[in-house]
């Protein structure tokens, strides 16, 4: 909430940081308060289509079908399609966004991109939801879905990774100290609503998984009511990742990474929303993550970080440092005559 403005500046800069917004307010004596309403230096985060630094991976969002509904199932959907369509079964594959993934819901769809014509003509409903998409398509008011009736079988966009890849929910609640991230095999096939990272390790889930990720989302994402709605060209492709980091650092981000991962599988059965809940988010998780913190904010700086507001400062400091251009020196050379 902006509370005023002025022509001139003043020394007396004031922030009111709630832990709890039907607590008490923590007062910041700011030196500067930026567009994020942060004290730290002023900048402004363009959308962007290529990430701050080099050797971080590149994140795209998931496939569209555009198919009118005609590729996709629930539970009991796929399980009747199958009783008439047995020979469908080598092409139904987990279809996940950002809520199937957090709450383990159960959606298939038909993905026929290695069917070869024989073996589409070899199974009449499929045949027959491929016509509905094609009429789909074809009734669309926007020319490039109608282009895409040339080929219903296929989703109307493809961007599923071939190996595995780190999921990220495009939505998640705000009540979340974390947005649950985690990895997914090839096959699962992610839908718009999820964000892939192919080339992620488990240095970068250890990373995008920390408190210092989640402070720099929850000030500069967007919002789906209160929700974070994580984006890539602002939040990814902007997030200012640790500097010369040590070989020591790194091991001790991956293997409190896997502490994570770790204490997530030893409670079976339980989903993404239940781990996060922080009502009931287990002891070990809790500790798992306490640690993954403690290393990642190590390898930022040596420095102890007060809290939020104190890392989102460091890394708009970082980001100021990474994004600015070089300063290349003009060569001396003869004046010329006028």
């Amino acid at each position: 909430m902006i509370i005023g403005f002025a022509l001139s500046d003043t020394n007396n800069k004031r922030l009111f940081d709630y832990a709890d917004i039907k607590g008490e307010a923590h007062e910041i004596k700011a030196n500067n308060i930026n567009p994020y309403l942060v004290d730290a230096i002023s900048v402004f985060l363009e959308k962007n289509r290529i990430t701050l630094q080099n050797n971080s991976p590149l994140m795209a969002k998931g496939s569209i079908p555009y198919d009118g509904g005609f590729l996709l199932f629930n539970e009991d959907e796929k399980n009747e399609f199958l009783s008439k369509e047995p020979q469908a079964q080598k092409f139904i594959r987990p279809f996940l966004g950002g809520e199937e993934f957090i709450n383990n819901i159960k959606r298939y769809c038909l993905w026929l991109v290695d069917a070869t014509p024989a073996e589409l003509k070899s199974m009449p409903l499929v045949m027959a939801r491929l016509e509905e998409i094609k009429k789909s398509r074809s009734a669309s008011t926007r020319k490039i879905t109608n282009e895409l009736a040339a080929t219903p079988m296929l989703f109307g966009e493809i961007r599923q990774p071939k190996t595995n890849y780190l999921a990220i929910p495009e939505v998640s609640s705000e009540r979340r100290h974390f947005i649950p991230i985690g990895f997914l095999t090839p096959d699962i096939i992610a839908s718009n609503k999820l964000y892939t990272v192919s080339d992620a390790t488990i240095y970068h889930f250890g990373i995008l998984t920390s408190t210092m990720h989640m402070a720099w989302t929850r000030t500069v994402c967007g919002r789906l009511k209160s929700d974070y709605q994580y984006s890539a060209g602002i939040v990814y492709n902007n997030f200012p990742w640790p500097m010369d980091v040590t070989d020591k650092q790194k091991k001790a981000i991956e293997d409190a990474a896997q502490a994570v991962l770790n204490a997530r599988a030893a409670h079976v059965g339980a989903s993404l929303a239940d781990l996060y809940d922080p009502l009931t988010m287990p002891p070990d998780l809790v500790k798992a993550h306490r640690a993954l913190d403690s290393a990642v904010d190590t390898a930022y700086s040596k420095r102890k970080f007060t809290g939020d507001s104190d890392r989102v400062a460091f890394l708009f400091d970082l980001y100021q440092t990474l994004s600015a251009p070089l300063d290349i020196k003009k060569p001396k050379g003869k004046k010329k005559k006028p």
